[in-house]
């Protein structure tokens, strides 16, 4: 059962689950946007990303963006997907992150785009 993210109930009051592809998606989201610490169980889950939003936009920043997110997504989702490509953008106070995955079980290469206001 893959219940949905952001947790919420369907129309029978019961917990709202999804597909897979929507749950490896919100898994992602929930990566990402989740810096290290916020967890009390798993103090090192996250990818630190909104630490780095509001640094000077350049080409090292880019680099260190997609080493973190590489490696949050390799050690927390790796049995589930392996990163192909991560493009990043920041316009104005929004973060968007293109990504391509190939799901393992299914040998399907997916691309998701993610924003957040910050």
């Amino acid at each position: 059962m893959n219940i949905d993210y952001p947790f919420n109930f369907n129309g029978r009051g019961r917990t709202s689950t999804t597909d897979t592809d929507d749950h490896i998606r919100d898994l992602i989201e929930q990566l990402l946007f989740t810096s290290p610490g916020e967890r009390v169980n798993r103090p090192d889950f996250g990818s630190g990303l909104l630490k780095m939003v509001f640094a000077p936009n350049s080409e090292s920043l880019a680099s260190t963006l997609q080493g973190a997110v590489q490696a949050a997504v390799q050690r927390w989702l790796g049995d589930l997907i392996e990163l192909k490509a991560i493009e990043a953008k920041a316009e104005d106070s929004t973060l968007s992150l293109t990504l391509s995955y190939l799901v393992r079980r299914t040998n399907e290469i997916k691309t998701t785009e993610i924003s957040r206001t910050v």
